[in-house]
């Protein structure tokens, strides 16, 4: 088969006019492949971590050690996903801003930012918010496929979700989610059994 952009090209869910690498706190999902429970059970409304749900803990926790430009806030994992509250303490890679407001150490994005740089197809600006994310995943990946010997399995959906947090409101709200997630599994349609079949 060969390539045609019409019906090949993957369309980003990025924000065209929004620059990742920007200061800022950033709410983030990401899927298990075909949502597959692999990080442990929720038992009594609290997650249960397998193995592999330490490994997802442990380099979540690594992020803002191996990255000065990082710092995580809340997250929280579940059987086939997980969120976090990411924070974007400065600007690697990005063209500088003033901090538009702050909430203790945590600086929130008040405002819309308009992209100072395009990120080439080949991939993300190094620093963002997608820069961080790849990396986190490949050596999830890496981890999770040695532990269960299966290497070239995929371990997550392509790409993630996130939203940018503007306020803090929102931060309250983003965090207030997160924590209470595993409480409301059972309505949580990345539930498999709340998922049409």
């Amino acid at each position: 088969m060969t390539y045609n952009p019409d019906i090949h090209h993957r369309h980003s869910i990025r924000l065209t006019d929004n620059d990742y690498s920007q200061v800022g706190a950033y709410f983030v999902t990401v899927c298990v492949w075909k949502r597959e429970g692999l990080f442990g059970e929720i038992v009594n409304g609290e997650m249960v971590l397998n193995d592999m749900g330490q490994i997802v803990v442990e380099e979540l926790e690594r992020t803002s050690e191996m990255r000065s430009n990082v710092e995580l806030d809340v997250y929280s994992i579940m059987p086939n996903h997980f969120h976090a509250i990411i924070l974007i303490i400065n600007n690697v890679g990005a063209t500088p801003m003033a901090r538009p407001g702050a909430i203790g150490n945590n600086v929130v994005v008040t405002h819309k930012n308009r992209a100072t740089q395009r990120v080439a197809p080949t991939g993300p600006v190094s620093g963002s918010i997608g820069a961080v994310m790849a990396q986190f995943k490949s050596i999830v990946t890496k981890r999770i496929n040695a532990l269960r010997n299966n290497h070239g399995c995929p371990v997550w959906q392509r790409n993630y979700y996130e939203r940018v947090i503007r306020n803090e409101d929102e931060l309250s709200r983003a965090r207030e989610y997160i924590v209470n997630n595993p409480l409301k599994w059972e309505l949580d349609k990345e539930n498999p059994v709340n998922v049409p079949g």
